[in-house]
């Protein structure tokens, strides 16, 4: 059984909607990750995923690896 976790981390960095489109594409490309949804116009992205196989600091670094910071 799959353990779902959903958290919304704030971002800083965002200069435009293709930042937060880049950071949703790249987080969905991670195993694990069930669900994005960033927002330029919040500064935040919440993330669905599968807490057995990350971690909130996977996803935080995932977010830094993107060139955004997760505040």
């Amino acid at each position: 059984m799959t353990t779902t976790k959903s958290n919304t981390f704030t971002v800083q960095g965002f200069h435009c909607s293709g930042c937060s489109d880049n950071l949703s594409k790249a987080l969905g490309n991670v195993d694990g990750v069930i669900r994005v949804r960033a927002s330029f116009d919040d500064s935040n992205v919440e993330v669905r995923f599968d807490a057995d196989r990350l971690s909130e600091q996977d996803i935080r670094d995932q977010i830094a690896k993107s060139g955004f910071e997760a505040a």
